[in-house]
């Protein structure tokens, strides 16, 4: 009996840990979804103006290390990789994301694999928070800070 327990209580914990909020209308929260997922796959390709495309005119973002970057054409210059170096796998997993009028939020868990020119890989996990901004209809990120695990 006590292992019936002990096993149920574990899985109830495995789901707290990876339970996901959604809190917003569902046409908006797939939105939100859809450009994330889309992020990770532009940072995956290499494809540093789609990058750019995904923040405000005037978003900033908050790297780990380093001052706060201002405007497209920081931002971009922050993501683009040098020649030889390649992202290889870029993942975002949200554990929540609210929206509240033309503003939402979402934070959770990234992680990715990058591989230097010499072919090594070195993989990486952190946390983050985002705040997106609603312009002419479309969700952009605004403010984007994270730091490692």
């Amino acid at each position: 009996m006590r292992l019936l327990i002990y096993i149920s209580l574990l899985f109830l914990s495995i789901n707290v840990v990876n339970s996901q909020t959604y809190i917003g209308k569902e046409k908006q929260i797939k939105q939100i979804l859809e450009n994330t997922k889309n992020f990770s796959k532009y940072v995956n390709t290499s494809n540093y103006k789609m990058i750019g495309e995904c923040y405000t005119i005037d978003a900033k973002i908050f790297p780990q290390r380093g001052n706060i970057l201002e405007g497209k054409k920081a931002i971009v210059k922050y993501w683009t990789l040098p020649e030889g170096v390649k992202t290889i796998n870029h993942k975002i997993t949200q554990h929540e994301i609210r929206i509240v009028k033309n503003t939402a939020y979402d934070y959770g868990i990234y992680e990715g694999t990058t591989v230097k020119k010499d072919g090594k890989k070195t993989s990486w996990k952190g946390k983050y928070v985002i705040v997106w901004k609603k312009v002419a209809g479309y969700w952009k990120i605004y403010l984007d800070i994270w730091n490692s695990l």
